[in-house]
């Protein structure tokens, strides 16, 4: 693997040229069947792939997953506990009066398997050969200040609610006010379409999916295609030049959305860096424009990606840029005299920057809202003394998700959630989430709002438990509990699962959670809908259960694959493609309920 010489005369990194590059830590390596959610690793520009799972048609993580995929029978987990939430031990910082990115205020103090953790039964898996892209280095500094908006108003349909775009939708169907799934008479639901994974000698990141009114979007080896969400007719395919490495999960009132790719198609031997940023019109099926990030003479390598109202946001470890998603005009990107950068954002309703100022033996990590237009600093939290990652988990309620101590031993990267005042920069409540006793998985390293089986809305923060013993006939299970965004304390709504099933939280709707169902091994999975206030839970969606139905859905581990839930049907999709070599695989399954 190659890397781009670096540019002569590097200034050093340090003083007035800037933080030095924040490169991820190297994971710790992972017998087999030990870990449930192992850190992302590079590959290709992105995070390391999975490796090909015999039977089920998809490739699982680089550890075996848990989960109840038929035919293997549950084993065995020790119970769990619910804690109460801890007193908050975080001074409040003081909102910054600056603009964008400047830090404001001092700092204030910082205050399965047997055996626990996140893991449950094990899945065999046959290691598939990956690559690890050549990160362009360069010198100099790192972050931008805002160029200032185009006078365009914010995206009124998304300027609220709980996830963003449309009505308050991000690309899962969700909507911000009043909840529209409705139970439907017959639960019951059939297959729509199956699309097989793409022919490919090699591991190809396929991360991307949109769900919209008219179209269901998903990425391809090189390419997005929209599809008839009812019928899977495809309706356009938007060509790329190499895949796509990132994908903002939100989209625009007029459905809009932005991905990252590569240049290229890259080679095991010479990976290409994820330096490209485009506009996407799922509408129409059209790329609309495409930009680079420069580093000195170089591009940068874009980690992530996000949109606000009509923002497009991408951030990496040499800082983030931001463009109008219309016109892909410039709203700010890196320059020399910024001695703080950002290492990425948080979209949907309001756009919240992860910034990271100071030496790289003394990071401080601000946890910015900031006005997508401008740029400039609406309010400023700072997390404490040698946080060095945090997740964006909601931007609007604020929540994010951090690893204390690097406590989290199974590789979730969590270990508290902060609640915190989008418009004051105060904290509210922090939420301790000890790994043997929460599900969810955050990757906050460089994918800034990779966030998994967690939900924030309706003043609430909702987790998974960890899988327990049940009382029935397939011995596992689990809850979601709900917590109180303004104390940090359990609500006491609890939602069991069900003998044999365990809860990912996937979306709000209106004050209502939408939660799948992952299923034992002779059953079909459910959709259903909890109520925000009794929290009694309405099934929406329940899959067939035939044999190789049940196979194909629980390929796709809630952990890893992109599930969206919208008008009555569900959609399940992998993240990468590879070689398959023997059975069928599934690029994505579409379910609909009404059968």
């Amino acid at each position: 693997m190659t890397q781009p010489p670096e540019p002569p005369n590097q200034p050093p990194q340090q003083g007035g040229f800037g933080p030095p590059q924040d490169q991820p830590p190297t994971p710790p390596a992972t017998p087999p069947g030990l870990q449930k959610n192992p850190p992302p690793q590079p590959g290709y520009g992105y995070p390391q792939p999975p490796a090909p799972q015999p039977g089920y048609g998809y490739p699982q993580p680089p550890q075996p997953q848990p989960g109840y995929g038929y035919p293997q029978a549950p084993q065995p987990q020790p119970g769990y506990g619910y804690p109460g939430a801890p007193q908050n031990p975080y001074a409040q910082p003081t909102p910054p009066a600056g603009g964008y990115g400047y830090p404001g205020g001092p700092a204030g103090p910082v205050p399965p398997q047997p055996g626990g953790g996140r893991n449950s039964t094990a899945l065999v898996i046959i290691v598939a050969a990956v690559v690890v892209i050549a990160l362009i280095v360069g010198g100099g500094i790192w972050y931008a200040k805002s160029s200032g908006g185009d006078g365009k108003k914010p995206d009124a349909a998304s300027a609220g609610g709980s996830t963003g775009g449309k009505n308050g939708q991000d690309a899962s169907g969700g909507t911000s006010s009043g909840g529209t799934e409705k139970a439907p008479s017959n639960p019951a639901a059939k297959m729509l379409f199956k699309v097989p994974m793409p022919s490919t000698k090699d591991t190809v990141a396929t991360t991307g999916s949109w769900l919209t009114d008219k179209v269901y979007a998903k990425s391809g080896i090189a390419q997005i295609a929209g599809y008839d969400p009812g019928t899977g007719a495809k309706l356009w395919t938007v060509k790329l030049p190499g895949p796509v490495c990132a994908a903002s999960k939100y989209v625009t009132a007029d459905d809009r959305t932005a991905v990252v790719f590569q240049p290229k198609m890259p080679a095991q031997d010479n990976g290409a860096a994820c330096s490209q940023v485009a506009a996407i019109d799922l509408a129409k099926g059209t790329r609309l424009w495409t930009k680079t990030v420069k580093n000195g003479d170089y591009a940068s390598n874009l980690e992530n990606v996000t949109v606000s109202q009509h923002t497009v946001a991408v951030g990496s470890t040499n800082g983030g840029a931001a463009f109008d998603i219309d016109t892909g005009k410039v709203r700010w990107q890196p320059k020399p005299e910024d001695s703080c950068y950002d290492a990425g954002y948080g979209g949907g309703p309001k756009l919240v920057a992860v910034r990271k100022c100071g030496s790289y033996d003394n990071r401080q990590l601000h946890i910015q809202t900031i006005d997508p237009v401008s740029g400039k600093v609406i309010s400023d939290y700072r997390m404490g003394a040698g946080i060095e990652y945090a997740s964006v988990v909601s931007s609007d309620p604020l929540v994010v998700a951090a690893d204390i101590g690097d406590s989290a031993k199974d590789g979730s990267g969590i270990s508290d959630y902060f609640s915190i005042d989008g418009k004051t920069g105060k904290l509210l409540a922090r939420i301790s989430a000890p790994s043997d006793r929460y599900g969810g998985r955050c990757d906050g390293v460089t994918r800034i709002e990779d966030c998994r089986e967690i939900v924030a809305g309706n003043g609430r923060l909702y987790l998974p438990t960890e899988e327990q013993d049940g009382n029935g006939t397939y011995g596992r299970t689990n809850e979601i509990i709900a917590f109180d965004l303004a104390t940090g304390k359990q609500t006491g709504q609890r939602a069991e699962a069900g003998d044999g099933y365990t809860f990912s939280p996937l979306r709000m709707d209106g004050a209502d959670l939408i939660a799948y169902k992952h299923p034992p091994y002779d059953k079909g999975g459910q959709v259903v809908s909890i109520d925000g206030g009794s929290f009694k839970a309405t099934e929406l969606l329940e899959n067939p259960a035939a044999r190789d139905v049940r196979q194909a859905e629980t390929s796709m581990l809630p952990e890893y694959a992109e599930i969206r839930f919208g008008h009555g049907r569900l959609y399940m999709s992998s993240v990468f493609a590879h070689k398959v070599s023997y059975g069928k695989e599934y690029l994505l399954l579409a379910f609909g309920a009404g059968a």
